[in-house]
């Protein structure tokens, strides 16, 4: 239980430091701003939850590692319900804190720093676009995670390539879907924000979690594991 407890809170952190720098501060420090505050969020909880549960924070690095034999079934599973509770608590807190401002917020709205694509949302790129990222982005994040914490990497510097490689991710891809590659920080915003958000998490529940098994599965079958 103690692992899950911390999936929790680190999915948490991520949800709440780098979806409320997008709603808080977006227009003060922009995408590269925002693209900070999620690589620098998951630094800080991978050095602080990542001796307890490897700090996956996201299920399609759990589903990942999982499908690389490097954890149970039962693990997947108790690591899903804590991302994906701490997913939605996370963004619970956010409404909590916007909702505050003065003259109020809308979050239907305004949102909640929630993926998504198509006409209306940032860049207007199309649903293939937006799949096409979400899946080699993922794949890509999970073969840094998955290859960064091998046997053989070097010791101590994973939380810091990994947080760097989502930085850079978010620079990219911001414009495109707002980024997700990972289902728990899409499916709280998501859930509490409706409507069109909503209706289109799905793309943010599959595609990262087909990008995180094929990661896997490159580890699994030793096409990119270490000798």
């Amino acid at each position: 239980m103690k692992k899950y407890l911390a999936e929790l809170v680190g999915t948490f952190i991520l949800v709440l430091f780098g979806c409320g720098t997008a709603v808080v501060a977006g227009e003060k420090v922009g995408y590269l701003g925002i693209a900070f505050a999620f690589g620098l969020a998951l630094i800080g909880a991978a050095y602080g939850i990542g001796p307890i549960s490897g700090c996956h924070i996201n299920p399609a690095v759990s589903l990942g590692v999982w499908v690389a034999r490097r954890m149970s079934l039962q693990d997947l599973i108790g690591y899903w319900v804590g991302q994906f509770a701490g997913g939605v608590l996370a963004a619970w807190i956010l409404t909590v804190i916007v909702t505050g401002v003065g003259g109020g917020y809308d979050v239907a709205a305004k949102g909640l720093g929630q993926n998504g694509w198509g006409a209306g949302y940032l860049g207007g790129y199309s649903m293939n676009s937006a799949i096409a990222f979400e899946f080699v982005a993922t794949l890509i994040f999970v073969i840094v995670i998955l290859g960064s914490t091998q046997k053989s990497a070097p010791a101590g510097f994973a939380g810091l390539a990994i947080g760097l490689t989502l930085v850079v991710i978010h620079i990219f891809g911001i414009h495109v879907t707002g980024v997700s590659v990972n289902p728990a920080r899409s499916f709280g915003p998501a859930l509490l924000v409706g409507g069109k958000a909503l209706a289109q998490v799905w793309l943010f529940l599959l595609v990262p979690s087909l990008g995180g098994a094929v990661a896997g599965l490159l580890f699994r079958t030793k096409a990119l594991e270490a000798e």
